[in-house]
């Protein structure tokens, strides 16, 4: 009698336990800088007014990022506590998530934990974790939907609560930042992609079929499309009871409003870059670099500079393998990363920053997980440990420049600063 082959073991302890040292090496030197430093000028202001209904500020971006933020200074005061905890948990959820999803994606325990470390220590999560911005907020939950998107695909029986959940998600996402408006609507455009090409004569009706099976078409577009603009919707609702400036015209006018300041022609600004420039991890940002109580202190955004490398040749063997093999997950990371990315190749937002690329890294560290994962399964397990050991080790090597620690002066940075362009 043959035996039935065994199931994969699910790694969601390890996948806890690798979230869980995250945030520990989120927390040394959190509260360093006493003082809001890059863009914290503008949201905690804007946070602050929030708690107090007071003046509607900061209004060309979404609320719901500094309405957490709001609620960290709520929860553990006006101080640099307040400012970042909440983040740097944030954080471990968009790293959690981002793990999830990939085992359910993939169903291979070598490319979840891989793709953990690679994000843990691609630089772009630590960073954004560990600052009161919009960024981590809406990462966080791009994440938490491609988890249970993911999963109501793999697992069809809880097919309704996932993709309840996905649309939420994506609706408080996109409620965090608009640079989650287009990866917002590929769970939507799949399920109507893969139930079309499935052949069904009742393509709104039918409950047979990819990407899950039990769902009709019609329920699918209520989660994955009503649900996450009623919740991005409701996310305003402060909005129209500032004491000053709220809104008074309606959600559409509002968003009129928002569009034309996203628009509008900056001066330009020293730290801004190209699309190009963040695919070569060509150009940083300081977010900061400066003497904090007479310690001189650094962050620094740029992407790994191993793995943001070695990821592009890995988008490649995806987007082959997705379509010639039809391997799934591979598929999903490359167009994930195509779309991400694109979005700011046609944008009219005339001065765009190195920021932008950490939607599209999370993508770029996911095609690397997997072609470790096809290394490791075919036999290559040092070149598949390879890039993740070395990862972590270029990880360790930056880890002051990047957390805030302290330096031994004023011309630090030239330890790590290897282009002209980072500096």
């Amino acid at each position: 009698m043959s035996r039935a082959p065994e199931q994969v073991q699910d790694p969601l302890r390890w996948c806890a336990a690798l979230a869980l040292a995250f945030w520990l090496a989120c927390l040394p030197y959190l509260t360093a800088v006493p003082h809001p430093y890059f863009d914290e000028v503008h949201y905690l202001p804007a946070a602050r007014e929030l708690l107090v209904l007071g003046e509607f500020t900061n209004r060309e971006h979404p609320l719901l990022g500094k309405q957490l933020i709001a609620l960290g200074i709520a929860l553990f005061g006006d101080n640099p506590v307040g400012w970042r905890l909440l983040p740097t948990l944030l954080g471990t959820l968009a790293l959690f998530g981002a793990m999830r999803a990939l085992w359910f994606a993939s169903a291979s325990r070598f490319a979840t934990l891989a793709y953990g470390v690679l994000l843990a220590t691609g630089f772009h999560l630590f960073v954004h974790a560990r600052i009161a911005m919009l960024d981590i907020v809406y990462l966080a939950f791009l994440a938490l939907a491609a988890w249970q998107f993911a999963a109501a695909i793999r697992q069809p029986e809880q097919g309704r609560w996932r993709l309840a959940l996905t649309g939420i998600a994506l609706g408080l996402a996109m409620g965090a930042k608009w640079n989650a408006l287009v990866v917002a609507m590929l769970p939507g455009l799949t399920f109507l992609v893969a139930r079309t090409l499935a052949g069904r004569r009742r393509l709104l009706l039918s409950r047979r079929g990819a990407p899950v099976p039990g769902t009709t078409l019609l329920e699918a577009a209520l989660w994955l499309g009503a649900v996450p603009l009623a919740v991005y919707a409701a996310t305003y609702l402060p909005a129209f009871f500032f004491r000053l400036h709220p809104i008074t015209e309606g959600l559409v006018f509002h968003h009129q409003f928002m569009l034309s300041q996203q628009e509008q022609v900056l001066k330009p600004h020293p730290y801004q870059s190209t699309w190009e420039q963040w695919v070569l991890n060509a150009r940083s940002i300081w977010y900061l670099y400066e003497p904090v109580a007479g310690v001189q202190r650094g962050i620094m955004l740029i992407g790994n500079p191993l793995t943001m490398l070695l990821g592009l040749p890995a988008l490649a063997w995806c987007a082959w393998h997705g379509v010639m093999r039809r391997h799934w997950a591979a598929l999903g990371t490359a167009l994930l990363y195509a779309a991400s990315l694109g979005f700011w190749v046609v944008a009219t937002k005339p001065v765009q920053f190195y920021y932008h690329y950490a939607l599209p890294s999370m993508a770029l560290l996911a095609a690397l997980a997997l072609v470790c994962d096809a290394l490791w399964q075919g036999g290559w397990r040092k070149s598949a440990l390879a890039p993740v050991i070395g990862s972590v080790l270029v990880f360790a090597w930056f880890y002051p420049i990047i957390s805030a620690a302290p330096l031994a002066g004023p011309d630090s940075f030239a330890v790590w600063t290897w282009m002209e362009s980072w500096r």
